[in-house]
């Protein structure tokens, strides 16, 4: 569980370095029926930054952990960038998708963690 955590903590510091905001951590180990332990959600605000951020998060992951995602979908459009790192599913969201798929609230008994946004 310790690798995980390491993962959740490297994805954001990836998120954090493109600016990506409205960073959440939503905590599904005690959920039935979870498909992984973590959802990590953000945004940025343009399609060019959706990707770029979605890019940094690989980078980091890779370069700091050794690790790739099983699945990246959604960079064609660069809407909604979905990474399944198997234990942590990372989505990266335009602010209008985002509120429209609202994925917070789509496990409404997860424990959710905001993270503040960098200046």
């Amino acid at each position: 569980m310790e690798q995980t955590s390491t993962l959740v903590e490297t994805i954001i510091k990836g998120i954090q370095e493109k600016k990506g905001s409205g960073i959440v951590v939503a905590d599904l180990k005690g959920i039935d029926g979870a498909i992984c332990n973590y959802f990590i959600i953000c945004q940025g605000s343009s399609p060019a930054q959706v990707e770029a951020i979605a890019e940094s998060i690989g980078d980091f992951a890779r370069k700091e952990l050794g690790e790739k995602p099983a699945k990246v979908a959604g960079l064609e459009n660069a809407q909604w960038v979905a990474m399944d790192y198997v234990d942590v599913l990372v989505h990266v969201f335009l602010p209008d998708v985002r509120a429209y798929y609202d994925l917070e609230h789509l496990w409404d008994d997860a424990a959710l963690t905001q993270i503040p946004d960098l200046d």
